[in-house]
């Protein structure tokens, strides 16, 4: 499966991204990470006590890969970068990329071009779990950046700002051909927010799964990393429906 995960800043995008890494990895997925966000926390996120160096200041990399000098390969080789460039803890495979800068059409930077063809030729496997934690908000869309994706998982609390980037969001996902796009309800404390969530949505837009608000992964997140322990059975089961809707044809 290889699946991008987009919402408006503050949603708990980056966390859940973590927290389903971990289920996919408990459940015997080889598990691949790809923070593209220039913002990166997911290192810290999941408890990597060291730095990681983003793949985007690889310039060495970049120059061989892309070109330098006003020479910019468009379709550079990217299939050994995962093993090359990836670290590992605790069965889960992170890689950082760094800032994805310019816009789709034009955009002749070096480091820009790796990255998204990167994105874009990522190999999965059965048994395989890509997860790229793409930038907040929907700029990302607009660079065309996860066009090959199994699905867009669309993380969603019950606010009307949050809901009105949703539905920008489909819009986006569905011009470039995203058939695939399913809603998370996060941070949930009362249960009539997943319904007024469910009307909220663009038509066809199902949601898959709701997280409540866990007080254990808003303590971790003040020290960093999430807490070794699964914080809540829903995540189990939202992991699990999202195999299943995988599994079933883009009605």
């Amino acid at each position: 499966m290889k699946l991008a995960v987009a919402g408006k800043g503050g949603v708990g995008k980056t966390t859940l991204v973590a927290l389903l890494a971990r289920e996919a990895a408990e459940a015997g997925y080889r598990v691949l990470v790809v923070d593209a966000d220039p913002d990166a926390n997911l290192a810290t996120t999941l408890g990597f006590p060291y730095p990681i160096s983003a793949l985007a200041e690889e310039s060495e990399l970049v120059a061989e890969r892309v070109g330098s000098g006003g020479f910019v390969r468009l379709n550079p080789t990217v299939d050994d970068i995962p093993e090359r460039y990836a670290v590992e803890r605790n069965g889960i495979r992170l890689i950082v990329l760094g800032g994805i800068r310019g816009g789709d059409e034009g955009c002749a930077c070096p480091a820009n071009v790796l990255l998204k063809s990167l994105l874009a030729h990522l190999l999965v496997k059965e048994r395989d779990a890509v997860l790229l934690d793409m930038e907040a908000g929907i700029e990302h869309l607009g660079r065309g950046t996860v066009k090959n994706v199994d699905a867009l998982l669309l993380i969603v609390e019950s606010d009307r700002k949050t809901l009105e980037t949703a539905e920008r969001t489909v819009a986006l996902a569905r011009d470039l051909g995203i058939e695939r796009i399913l809603a998370i309800v996060n941070r949930v404390t009362e249960p009539e927010e997943v319904d007024e969530v469910r009307q909220a949505l663009p038509q066809g837009i199902p949601i898959v799964g709701s997280i409540p608000y866990l007080e254990t992964v808003r303590a971790a997140a003040r020290r960093g990393p999430l807490p070794p322990e699964r914080p809540d059975a829903s995540l189990k089961s939202l992991f699990e429906t999202i195999e299943t809707w995988l599994e079933s044809p883009v009605s």
